[in-house]
This record gives structure tokens, C-alpha cells and sequence, in this order.
């Protein structure tokens, strides 16, 4: 069975990277989570790991092309060594198919590199909790740091058993996120929603079904700024999931007419405010417009001019 390298989700209003340097060439063996190339941003520059152990494959893109988020970068094909183009009845059998491996493997997660100079992260949303069943590439937590926002992925299928660091914490590159039980079920968390649809009367049947990932970050910030819910849109990226450009889509449909005015807001509407935590980025965009204002010169000069000769010349 081979496995697919894709370009990660790399943060807000990034849709696009270069890719850098291939750190492995094909027929090499890779480690799970072993960096195999680096991706260049406008914002910082990220190594992709190995999301299984094998072999390195075929290779997609070149060094110096430019990739957009989601797509194909190699393959990594499973065993120690590549297989030949053209195998021979001895490679035949030596690839057949063997029994699966025995469960029960703890995988822990930990935390990807995020780039030079970033040497630790915020854990910001939980996509997973202890029980839920993961399949592999899908998201588990998204990491916040001061230059972007990184989705982290689950490098095997298996279930939740522990989850080492709690939202709003703060943790180091290569610290372990969660341990993951390789081949262990655990529970849906799509039965609700599955449910819900089956309840659901025939008009709302006929809409568009909801994926089984989560929206890309910079989507959900133009959706929730349109005021556009996620499962009515259309996602293009794996596994269905809504990415930038999907958003701006939806947000440049028609919409329809606006509702009437709202009441003027009153003394009842005040325990309705809610204030939400600012994101690493954003406290660093802050920190550093603070600094700015604080550091650079800012003054108002005024000069007075007696014009009285030069208004008696204009009267002459």
C-alpha cells in the first residue's frame, strides 16, 4: 500500500509554497515522521515528515516549482526497499500480501517543525478527543505559532489514548501531542451528524453533505466574517475539505435579501458579549504595532508666519 506526501496546510491567507529541498531521494528508506522535504512560504519555511515508514517513491514536483496546499508531492511505497519497475517472479512473491500486524502499538504524535526560528507552539483547537477513532493524514489538533497555523496530522489509523497537552498550553517542537493506539476502533464522531441528516426533511437531504474534515483555517475565518456555514459549502480538497479558494467562492454567490433592522441593543443585550482569545499570530501583529508606536517618531510641528506685509503688497 503506498502513501501519499501532500502539502500541508500552512496558515492563513498562505495557499501556496516552493518547494525547497528534497532531504531524501527515491528508492531510500524513511523513518515515520522523518523529514523528507522543505517547503519555502512568503512566511516561513516548513519541513514535511514522513506520514509512514517505506520507501521513497516516485517524486511529483521538483525543486523550485511552486504547489498549492493539498497537492500531490511523492509517494512513499511500504517496506524497506523500492520496488523495481519491472519485478520478477521472485519480487512477486516477496510482495504478496502479509497478515496485518498485531494492534495495539502506541504511536505517539509529536510536534512538527514549524520553521527556522519558531522553536515552539500554541495548541490551539482539538479536532479529536480520548476514544475517537483517526485515519491516516487526518486532523488531529491545529498548533498555533507567532508566523502561522499548522494543522497536525494522525500518522496511522488507530484510536485516541491520550492527549499529553491541553488548548491555550504552549509546547516545544518534538514533544509528544497525543499517543495514538495503531489499529484500535474507537468511537464515530460522525454517527451524530449522520443522524442528523437521516432525520432531516427532503429538502435538506438534497444539499450538499458535509466532509469529514475541517475547514482550512483561512476558510473558516471568511466564512465566519460572511456569516456562511461550512457544511453548505463545497470543499475541493482531500477528502472534501473547504479550503481558501472554496470560501471565496461562497462568498461572491449571491445572497439574499437582508433581514429587517434589529432593535437598537439595550442593557439586556450586555452579558451577550464574549470575549474570545486572541490567536499567537494576532498577539504578535499586536505586540509588534504596539512597539512600533512606542519607537518610532511620531510629532506635529507648527510654525507661525507674520503675513501682514504680504497681504498689504496684495491689496497694492
Amino acid at each position: 500500500m503506498a502513501n501519499e506526501i501532500r502539502v500541508p496546510t500552512l496558515g492563513e491567507s498562505v495557499s501556496e509554497a516552493t518547494v525547497g529541498q528534497w532531504l531524501k531521494k527515491p528508492g531510500e528508506a524513511v523513518a515515520m515522521d522523518e523529514p523528507i522535504v522543505e517547503l519555502e512560504t512568503d512566511k516561513v519555511s516548513v519541513e514535511v515528515p514522513a506520514p509512514a515508514a517505506g520507501t521513497l517513491g516516485d517524486i511529483s514536483v521538483k525543486e523550485g516549482e511552486t504547489v498549492e496546499v493539498g497537492a500531490l508531492l511523492g509517494i512513499i511505497a511500504e517496506g524497506g526497499a523500492a520496488s523495481p519497475v519491472n519485478p520478477t517472479p521472485s519480487d512477486r512473491d516477496a510482495d504478496a500480501p502479509k497478515p496485518a500486524a498485531a494492534s495495539g502499538k502506541i504511536v505517539e504524535v509529536p510536534v512538527p517543525s514549524a520553521g527556522e526560528s519558531v522553536t515552539e507552539a500554541g495548541v490551539g483547537e482539538w479536532y479529536k478527543k480520548v476514544g475517537d477513532s483517526v485515519s491516516v493524514d487526518e486532523a488531529i489538533v491545529e498548533l498555533e505559532t507567532d508566523k502561522a497555523a499548522q494543522e497536525v496530522m494522525s500518522p496511522v489509523s488507530g484510536k485516541i489514548v491520550e492527549i499529553m497537552s491541553a488548548t491555550g498550553d504552549t509546547v516545544q517542537v518534538g514533544e509528544t501531542l497525543v499517543k495514538i493506539e495503531e489499529g484500535a476502533s474507537g468511537s464515530a464522531t460522525s454517527q451524530p451528524s449522520e443522524e442528523k441528516t437521516a432525520q432531516a426533511p427532503a429538502p435538506a437531504q438534497a444539499s450538499t453533505p458535509s466532509s469529514s474534515m475541517p475547514a482550512s483555517p483561512s476558510a473558516q475565518k471568511i466564512l465566519a466574517e460572511k456569516g456562511i456555514d461550512p457544511a453548505s459549502v463545497q470543499g475541493s480538497g482531500k477528502r472534501g475539505q473547504v479550503l481558501k479558494e472554496d470560501a471565496q467562492n461562497a462568498s461572491k454567490a449571491p445572497t439574499p435579501a437582508p433581514a429587517a433592522a434589529r432593535a437598537p441593543t439595550t442593557q439586556s443585550d450586555a452579558p451577550r458579549e464574549e470575549r474570545v482569545r486572541m490567536t499567537r499570530l494576532r498577539q504578535t501583529i499586536a505586540r509588534r504595532l504596539k512597539d512600533a508606536q512606542n519607537t518610532a517618531a511620531m510629532l506635529t510641528t507648527f510654525n507661525e508666519v507674520d503675513m501682514t506685509a504680504v497681504m498689504e503688497m496684495r491689496k497694492k
